[in-house]
């Protein structure tokens, strides 16, 4: 039973990693914008995502229960390749959602590794927007002088 445990967690961590190789291109091609408006999209997604009882079934409608994922990430994924720009940010907020409690505490050390990579993600995201509206504060101080 331990080796099919396993198996499985190494299966999802290998696809979770493509998908966030996938997102964190994505992100990476959004100008200051877009990356203010995925901020704000992604966290609301987590404030929404942590109030369910299983947050990393958050946005997976008719799962199993005791399955141990759901299919928020597919579903994200769906919409970042959708061509679309609005549906596009939406899905890269839930992916960064869904994937960092899907990621949280489980034990096994190729996901703890891509936990930290979703934490990453998330992290520079905030510090690309946090960071340009603080040099705007400088300069806005400098120019009021």
């Amino acid at each position: 039973m331990k080796l099919l445990v396993k198996t499985l967690a190494f299966g999802r961590s290998w696809m979770l990693r493509r998908q966030l190789s996938e997102v964190e291109r994505a992100i990476e091609g959004l100008n200051a914008e877009q990356r203010r408006a995925l901020h704000a999209l992604t966290q609301r997604e987590f404030s929404a995502a942590s109030k369910l009882e299983i947050p990393h079934f958050y946005c997976s409608e008719g799962h199993d229960r005791y399955s141990p994922w759901g299919r928020g990430t597919e579903v994200a994924m769906e919409r970042v390749r959708s061509g679309n720009q609005t549906l596009m940010l939406r899905g890269l907020a839930l992916w960064l959602a869904v994937a960092y409690h899907e990621t949280k505490d489980v034990g096994y050390a190729q996901i703890e590794v891509l936990h930290r990579r979703v934490l990453r993600s998330v992290r520079r995201l905030r510090e690309s927007v946090e960071g340009r509206r603080a040099v705007r504060a400088e300069l806005s101080m400098a120019e009021a002088v």
